[in-house]
């Protein structure tokens, strides 16, 4: 690609904005993970034409600018749901979003640049810089490149080396799939390439071998009454939908299937705030006739807001409560809140003007003879190390949403490839109930056992996996993959490399 090093610097910002505009056909509902590599795979052979560390830096930023301007294309969507007020925000929002996590890849090519003239760093500082978009300002590692792996045996995996452990691999296979046809044993490297190519391609889309899940013998019950968020707090609307949730619950089975132990109702599934929902949990309850019942609600306490998940054992007096505790910037809350209230700025879903307050960390809550359960509201299943911290193993994860924020296509199934992750990294069963959907049990491999499409109102049934030994990842955490990042940085730094940057013999 030499004509790439001839173009004048605004074209070859273009060209590679394109090219990272095409990576994100790897994700989901497009789900062509083979396309990603390749497109990586050429981004490594950009980055082989860069001499400077500032060229390096702003070709990878472009890269990345186009990548997140497609992958999250839904971000637009929350902004639809008053456009009177907010329609105006979304294309800043998406502009703004995309250029600013995009400096984390151009970071991670100028850093490469700048530690070697051999492009194999790379590897590690854009492994590095997907880590840290994870963990800086309270991390964002959405539509990561692990995220397209899990319908394949690829995915599995992430029960080892979790997420980063996986975006090391894929970047080292994307970088072996770079070097030219100059390399002066082309042929063998050819042979090797086809090879690793048609590996890929088996990892990529045959579907995980394991057996079929063991199941513990309890049912459970996913509610998901489709209320559109711009009708959902409107008291006739709101009303309908809360009495459509009860219907659901007090439905019978189908099919002979066992009267379901557990029913999971979503996100801010009622009107009312714990503090005055008293009778309504009663009457939910009553409904369920001594199951155990979860659902979403606001809990308030002084000034402040919560998020919240409660847990019925039957009589609803005094309901199991858990808090969000990993809040949505810009959309559950403003950072420096009080100061941007008075500016008249507030989160899209703020309901109490300086946001939503924030719980005190994962915890369990008891669900009786099904066990124990991680309570993950929304965002939370984006974040594994969220869900590795859990204070001690849950028998399985449980995450209520709202996807109604996301649009009805790329946006939530994006959501459910991530709490897809979460379960094969823990080894565990999640049960999955969405406001407009996609509701789902997921197994311990990511295999989805249940589930009702996106824009449906109803109920699915589905019997609850048995939790799997703890994985690999599940006792380490991104410790591993850390310290290897760190050793390998060193050993760029302190081996840079003949032969300058055009040197193919890295």
């Amino acid at each position: 690609m030499a004509w790439f090093s001839r173009l004048p610097r605004i074209y070859r910002v273009a060209v590679a904005a394109l090219l990272g505009a095409v990576a994100p056909l790897g994700q989901a509902p497009y789900d062509q993970p083979l396309v990603m590599l390749l497109v990586f795979s050429l981004a490594f052979v950009l980055m082989r034409r860069q001499s400077r560390r500032n060229d390096a830096a702003l070709i990878g930023w472009a890269f990345g600018v186009g990548y997140f301007s497609v992958a999250l294309i839904w971000i637009i969507e929350p902004f639809q749901i008053d456009p009177d007020r907010h329609a105006w925000m979304a294309p800043f929002a998406l502009v703004f979003m995309s250029m600013g996590l995009a400096l984390f890849w151009g970071g991670a090519f100028g850093l490469a640049r700048q530690l070697s003239s051999r492009t194999w760093p790379l590897i590690l500082t854009w492994t590095a810089a997907e880590a840290l978009r994870a963990y800086l300002f309270t991390g964002f590692p959405w539509a990561s490149p692990a995220q397209a792996l899990v319908d394949g045996i690829a995915g599995q995996s992430l029960a080892w080396v979790g997420p980063h452990g996986v975006t090391l691999w894929l970047m080292s296979l994307a970088w072996a799939l770079s070097f030219p046809a100059a390399y002066r044993g082309r042929k063998v490297m050819r042979v090797g390439q086809a090879g690793l190519l048609c590996s890929a391609i088996g990892l990529f889309y045959l579907p995980p071998s394991a057996a079929t899940a063991l199941f513990t013998g309890h049912w459970v019950r996913l509610v998901q009454p489709n209320a559109a968020q711009h009708l959902k707090w409107q008291p006739e609307f709101a009303q309908q939908f809360f009495e459509s949730q009860l219907s659901f619950t007090a439905a019978p089975t189908t099919g002979g299937t066992p009267t379901p132990s557990l029913t999971v109702w979503p996100e801010t599934s009622i009107p009312w705030s714990l503090e005055t929902a008293a009778p309504v949990l009663s009457q939910i309850a009553a409904t369920a006739q001594g199951r155990f019942t979860a659902l979403g609600l606001l809990r308030r306490e002084e000034t402040s807001v919560f998020n919240s998940m409660a847990v019925l054992d039957g009589d609803a007096l005094e309901p199991q409560v858990y808090d969000k505790h990993h809040l949505v910037p810009f959309g559950e809350y403003i950072p420096f809140g009080r100061f941007a209230a008075k500016l008249g700025l507030s989160g899209l879903a703020d309901t109490a003007g300086t946001g939503f307050a924030s719980g005190t960390g994962p915890e369990l809550l008891d669900f009786g003879p099904l066990g124990r359960g991680l309570p993950l509201v929304c965002y939370e299943a984006v974040f594994a190390h969220d869900v590795n911290a859990s204070p001690d193993r849950p028998d399985f994860l449980l995450q209520i949403t709202n996807d109604a924020w996301f649009g009805r296509n790329i946006g939530p199934q994006q959501h459910l490839a991530q709490a897809r992750m979460r379960a094969i990294e823990q080894g565990l069963p999640l049960m999955r109930a969405a406001n407009t959907g996609i509701s789902a049990m997921i197994d311990p491999q990511g295999r989805i056992i249940a589930s009702l499409p996106m824009g449906v109102s109803g109920f699915v049934d589905a019997p609850l996996p048995r939790p799997m030994p703890p994985t690999l990842y599940s006792r380490t955490g991104d410790i591993p993959i850390v310290i290897l990042l760190v050793i390998g940085l060193v050993t760029a730094k302190l081996w840079p490399g003949p032969g300058g940057v055009r040197s193919i013999r890295d």
